[in-house]
C-alpha cells in the first residue's frame, strides 16, 4: 500500500517557497526546542544544496533550463534574496559555501530574456549595504564578497556602491590584516573599477580629487608591500 501514496517530487518552485519558510522561521526563531530548531536547519540546509544542484547540475546531470528559469522567477517574486543574505550568519559554513554559488548564479539567469536579478536589486539597494560591510565580519567576509562581485555585474548597482560612501571603506578593507580578506576586497574594488566603463568615467569625473588622493596615499604609498602590489 505503501507505494500507492509516494510523495510527489518537489518542483523547483517548492523548493525555493519551502527555503523561503524555512529561512523565515530561522531569522525569527526563538524557539527553545533545540532539537526542533536543528531539525529545521537541516531542511533548510538540504533545500539550499537542491537550489544549487537544480543550478549547477551535478555528476549525473547538467542543469535544465526550465527549471532553472522557474526557480529563478520564484526566487525573485518575493524576497528569497534578502532572507539568505540576512540569515547567511545563522547557517554552517557549507550551507554558507553553497547559499554563495546560489547567490552568484542566480545574477546570470534570465527568464524571458530578462536579468531578473537586475530587476530585483534596482528596487533593493540596500542589500549591498550589508555585503560591503561583510568585510568587517570575519567569519562573513569572504561570502559576502563574493555575493557582491556578481551583484555588480548589474549596472545599477554598481553605480550605486561606487557613488554610496561604501567606496571610502575599501581603501581600509584592503589594508585589512587578514591577507584574504583584504585580497577579497582588492578583486572587488577592481571590479567596480573597471566592470562598466561608463559609470565608472562617470564617477571618477566627480569624484577624482578624494578618490586619487585616497588611493595615493592609503595604497600606492602603503607601507605594506602587498597593499601596493595590489593597487598597481
Amino acid at each position: 500500500m505503501k507505494g500507492l501514496f509516494k510523495s510527489k517530487p518537489r518542483t523547483p518552485v517548492d523548493i525555493v517557497r519551502q527555503t523561503r519558510d524555512l529561512l523565515i522561521y530561522v531569522g525569527r526563531s526563538s524557539d527553545s526546542r533545540e532539537a526542533k530548531r536543528e531539525e529545521k536547519m537541516a531542511e533548510l540546509f538540504k533545500n539550499i544544496r537542491e537550489l544549487k544542484c537544480i543550478l549547477y547540475g551535478n555528476s549525473e546531470s547538467e542543469p535544465v533550463s526550465e527549471a532553472c528559469a522557474q526557480l529563478t522567477h520564484e526566487f525573485f517574486r518575493e524576497n528569497t534574496l534578502r532572507l539568505l543574505i540576512t540569515c547567511l550568519p545563522k547557517l554552517n559554513l557549507e550551507a554558507r559555501k553553497d547559499a554563495t554559488q546560489v547567490v552568484a548564479n542566480l545574477q546570470r539567469q534570465q527568464v524571458n530574456s530578462r536579468l531578473i536579478a537586475s530587476d530585483y536589486l534596482e528596487t533593493n539597494l540596500d542589500l549591498m549595504d550589508i555585503l560591503v560591510a561583510g568585510y568587517e565580519n570575519t567569519d562573513m567576509a569572504l561570502h559576502y564578497g563574493a555575493m557582491l562581485r556578481e551583484c555588480i555585474r548589474h549596472q545599477t548597482v554598481a553605480r550605486y556602491v561606487l557613488e554610496s560612501q561604501h567606496m571610502k571603506k575599501f581603501f581600509d578593507y584592503i589594508q585589512l590584516p587578514n591577507f584574504d580578506i583584504a585580497a577579497d576586497a582588492a578583486a572587488t574594488f577592481k571590479e567596480l573599477l573597471t566592470r562598466h566603463k561608463s559609470t565608472v568615467a562617470e564617477f571618477l569625473s566627480k569624484n577624482y580629487d578624494w578618490f586619487f588622493a585616497e588611493y595615493n596615499s592609503k595604497l600606492l604609498e602603503s607601507s605594506n608591500y602587498i597593499t601596493r602590489r595590489q593597487a598597481v
